[in-house]
């Protein structure tokens, strides 16, 4: 049974959204963008989070991304839609991943 918790905290964080926005807030408001599994629960990226990077987290925000439409020739089709994570960690925490070498 504890394997299988395990691997869906390796399951429920897909991959960290680098962009200038996402990068504006983790130098101003200490939060970090995650792109997560449709079915996790803030509950299970919080605590998938502190767990991968060992740092304690204040506050988690989700939002639905609708996939966009794309067109190739005549034929149009959309992308698939994703869900978002905005977590804020606690004051003075930071994941070394972001950071620049």
């Amino acid at each position: 049974m504890s394997t299988q918790k395990e691997t869906k905290q390796f399951r429920v964080l897909r991959r960290p959204l680098l962009t200038e926005k996402g990068q504006d807030m983790r130098d101003v408001e200490g939060k970090y963008l995650f792109e997560v599994d449709p079915d996790a629960n803030k509950v299970e990226i919080k605590n998938a989070v502190e767990k991968l990077f060992g740092v304690h987290v204040a506050k988690v925000n989700t939002m639905w991304m609708h996939g966009k439409k794309k067109r190739v020739g005549r034929h149009i089709g959309t992308r698939p839609n994703w869900k978002k994570a905005v977590v804020t960690l606690r004051e003075g925490d930071t994941i070394d991943l972001f950071e620049g070498s």
